[in-house]
């Protein structure tokens, strides 16, 4: 009697009428019958809790992907247009990547040199760096610099020593970033004074505000489109993406 209608609870499938079968309205004996059913089922067959898990996994998924699109889509301005983070690739670029990085980032390490490749190799695309310090004092310090070259120096400097901090294993302090901004050509006592500023504290504020909404709360995080990465991709997974993002 029992057996059926455990296996459609355990997947959820519980169509029958409420008169049918209401396990609120079983008295003691037939509660623990039941129970005894569902035991008996799930050792008979122990492939059906699979089923149940990846049904329950698959919904979780869907979920979490309508809720990244619904905060992407109420904070477009803030991510593809905040007037302040550092544009490259093909800024008239038909696919716009964003990355929320952190110089200290094994990850982000490991996913610089490929975020280079997609975008030479594709060479529509739009690219975005948020400095998302959040792995401690160095990491702020290096963001703090590569922020006060921007402000100081624009894009193309930025861009110089992005690809420099993604790399350097060093100490993170003020005679490294002498020498490195010594080493670009940069106007280097600007920039140091620069670091202490204002507006690079409003800036590390309002990416750090912007992930809080986002709920990013690690590095590397890409959206990519319309469509939140959570995570290290690898080229040939972001190369499959984009070209989804563009109906290929």
């Amino acid at each position: 009697m029992f057996k059926p209608l455990a296996a459609a609870a355990l997947l959820g499938l519980t169509a029958l009428p409420a008169a049918a079968f209401d396990l609120n309205n079983l008295n003691d004996d037939e509660r623990a019958a039941f129970r005894a059913e569902v035991r008996a089922y799930l050792l008979d067959n122990p492939g059906i809790i699979m089923e149940a898990v990846d049904i329950l996994e698959k919904q979780q998924q869907a979920a979490a992907s309508a809720h990244d699109l619904a905060l992407v889509k109420s904070n477009q301005d803030a991510i593809f247009n905040d007037g302040y983070s550092y544009v490259g690739g093909n800024p008239e670029g038909d696919i716009t990547l964003v990355e929320f990085v952190d110089y200290r980032c094994g990850y982000c390490r490991k996913a610089h040199e490929e975020v280079k490749q997609l975008i030479a190799g594709d060479g529509n695309i739009r690219l975005i760096y948020k400095e998302f310090p959040i792995l401690g004092d160095a990491s702020l310090i290096s963001s703090r610099f590569a922020i006060a070259v921007k402000q100081v120096a624009g894009d193309g400097a930025y861009a110089l020593v992005h690809d420099a901090l993604i790399s350097f294993t060093g100490d993170v302090n003020e005679t490294a970033l002498t020498r490195l901004s010594d080493a670009l050509g940069l106007d280097t006592d600007a920039i140091l004074a620069q670091m202490a500023s204002e507006s690079v504290t409003a800036e590390i504020a309002q990416t750090r505000a912007l992930a809080q909404k986002l709920s990013i709360s690690g590095t590397p995080t890409f959206v990519l489109e319309d469509q939140l990465l959570r995570g290290y991709m690898p080229l040939a997974g972001m190369m499959s993406l984009v070209a989804e993002k563009r109906g290929g």
